[in-house]
């Protein structure tokens, strides 16, 4: 669990900024590699890709009608 967001936004912000963006085939590379290796952990894919849809749905619609309130000030 990641206790302080702020340290790893500046590692990231840091790691990207020395790196710059991956190009899109070592992207490709990456996301294949890692879902090998959630299928050989045995989590991927999900028994039930719609399980908690529901929920995302249901936070989904919060979180864009928070954004759709003026804010004071």
């Amino acid at each position: 669990m990641i206790r302080d967001a702020a340290t790893l936004r500046k590692f990231e912000s840091d790691l990207i900024g020395a790196a710059g963006l991956l190009p899109y085939e070592q992207s490709l590379q990456l996301f294949t590699a890692m879902w090998k290796e959630g299928v050989m952990l045995g989590v991927l894919p999900p028994d039930d890709p719609l399980a908690g849809l529901d929920v995302d749905i249901r936070v989904a619609r919060i979180l864009n009608a928070c954004l759709t309130k003026s804010s004071p000030g």
